[in-house]
């Protein structure tokens, strides 16, 4: 998907969120909600897979974790990468760079003698 198609996309959400708090409640302000959405968009989104290999796993999900997960996807998109392995110390995350989805997750005890496939890039976090 181009940046053009993107950008139509985050346009016409944004339009849709500015009906929504013009015909909702008067309180509710528009910028916040504006933000909470672009923040989303932006961020690495989980496939159901990936999800319940989280709660398997036992890898705890911080702030934190997150935001180093969106950095390395951010300088893996930038580098080209397609499909990308991101190893840091809570474990490993295999991420979809173009659809900034993770695919699955492995803890770091499960990386031992594993071979990862169908990747073509590698952060080190």
């Amino acid at each position: 998907m181009g940046m053009n198609k993107i950008n139509q996309i985050t346009n016409a959400r944004e339009l849709q969120l500015k009906h929504a708090v013009q015909t909702e409640k008067p309180g509710v302000q528009f910028g916040a909600l504006l933000q909470k959405e672009i923040s989303r968009q932006g961020s690495v989104q989980f496939s159901k897979h990936a999800e319940q290999r989280v709660q398997e796993r036992g890898i705890e999900m911080t702030e934190s974790l997150m935001q180093n997960l969106n950095n390395a996807v951010q300088k893996a998109k930038a580098k080209g990468a397609r499909d990308v392995v991101i190893i840091g110390e809570n474990g490993a995350f295999i991420v979809n760079v173009p659809n900034n989805v993770v695919v699955t997750t492995m803890s770091g005890r499960e990386m031992k003698d594993n071979i990862f496939t169908n990747i073509d890039s590698a952060v080190l976090m």
